[in-house]
């Protein structure tokens, strides 16, 4: 048997990581981050336990790379889902009903994520962090910012706010009123964007399949907005 070639094996890599991002939004999903082990994460995603250290440094970065990802494709998704839109209001809009989306249908995921930002690591330098630090720039630029340097931290600061405060154990701030307030602040139609919680989709969040957010590749293209995952 020849020798697998460089790129089988890059590829291989990189859906043994893709695995491992997605077992461990489920798990902490399901359980929690302190129930949830690495070794958890391992098991579920089909991987020895020493593969996880190969690719992350511990557990926290871990996760957080993984929610980084559920975050930026739940947000490129809807961005560019049908009809699709150059309009930056329309784009703006769905940016903040994707974001508080997550905190409406993963509130356990989300808490988690917000508690390990307050940690002394804080962000995640890693290519799901960069990748929806792009998207939300893009929208703020599209939305007609004159210095996106600027007014992209300011959004992403607000939106981080919005989730925490739509989180906050026995105070929680109901969802509606912080679209309002975010609305507002951008001077947004109330029309604009999708409400969360407004789907169709009749089935729980925790059930749905989140597979085509770890996908890459030519699955990522064939879990695109617009085409069914296989």
């Amino acid at each position: 048997m020849s020798p697998r070639s460089a790129s089988v094996n890059e590829e291989l890599r990189r859906r043994s990581r893709e695995r491992l991002l997605q077992a461990a939004v489920e798990l902490v999903d399901e359980h929690g981050f302190e129930a949830t082990t690495l070794a958890d994460i391992a098991d579920r995603a089909g991987s020895a336990r020493g593969l996880v250290s190969y690719y992350f440094p511990g557990k926290r970065q871990l996760v957080q790379s993984a929610v980084h990802r559920l975050m930026h494709r739940t947000l490129g998704e809807a961005l560019e889902r049908e009809p699709r839109t150059d309009d930056g209001r329309e784009r703006l809009a769905r940016a903040i009903d994707a974001i508080l989306g997550l905190a409406h249908d993963r509130p356990v995921l989300m808490r988690q994520h917000m508690a390990g930002l307050l940690q002394a690591e804080g962000f995640v330098q890693c290519p799901e962090q960069r990748r929806l630090s792009e998207l939300l720039s893009d929208t703020v630029a599209r939305y007609g910012s004159a210095d996106v340097t600027a007014d992209y931290p300011m959004l992403r600061a607000t939106l981080m706010g919005a989730v925490f405060a739509a989180l906050v154990p026995g105070v929680p701030m109901p969802v509606p009123a912080l679209r309002a307030e975010l609305f507002e602040r951008y001077r947004l139609d109330w029309e604009l964007g999708t409400p969360p919680g407004s789907g169709t989709d009749a089935a729980p969040a925790r059930c749905q399949d989140l597979s085509r957010f770890f996908a890459t590749g030519e699955r990522a293209e064939r879990a695109a907005p617009g085409k069914p995952a296989e």
